[in-house]
């Protein structure tokens, strides 16, 4: 039996706070995608496959910021039974100067057969940008 929707994307939370790239594309799907409709130059707008994901969060994976805890975690189960949304607040501070860093996140997450097909991640980007110096 594949695990649970609600499952699936409290184990993506926590291989994400812990920047486990590994991790995170083990728990996508072959052809799943991510997606950020909102985000600073230079993050590309979706990443298809696992090959594609695992290229950019190697390259991306801890350079600019490094996540200490998630706060404010709420969880949404939708009348979809594949649907989580969770909206959550990342701390964290700048990998270059140890400065703090705080960004708010909604994600629409679909699960299906234990993975994750689509994550769509609604960042806030202005505290990226400034952290890349946008």
């Amino acid at each position: 039996m594949s695990a649970g929707a609600r499952e699936v994307v409290e184990r993506v939370l926590d291989v994400g706070r812990t920047q486990d790239v590994e991790g995170f594309v083990a728990l996508m799907a072959p052809d799943g995608y991510i997606e950020w409709p909102f985000r600073p130059p230079g993050v590309p707008g979706r990443l298809e496959g696992r090959e594609a994901i695992r290229a950019f969060m190697t390259g991306a994976a801890r350079a600019t910021i490094r996540f200490d805890e998630y706060r404010d975690v709420v969880v949404h189960e939708t009348a979809d039974p594949e649907v989580i949304i969770v909206e959550y607040e990342v701390y964290g501070h700048l990998a270059t100067t140890g400065g703090p860093f705080r960004q708010t996140v909604i994600a629409v997450l679909r699960v299906r057969d234990g993975l994750v097909a689509s994550y769509r991640d609604y960042i806030n980007p202005l505290p990226l940008m400034a952290a890349l110096g946008h």
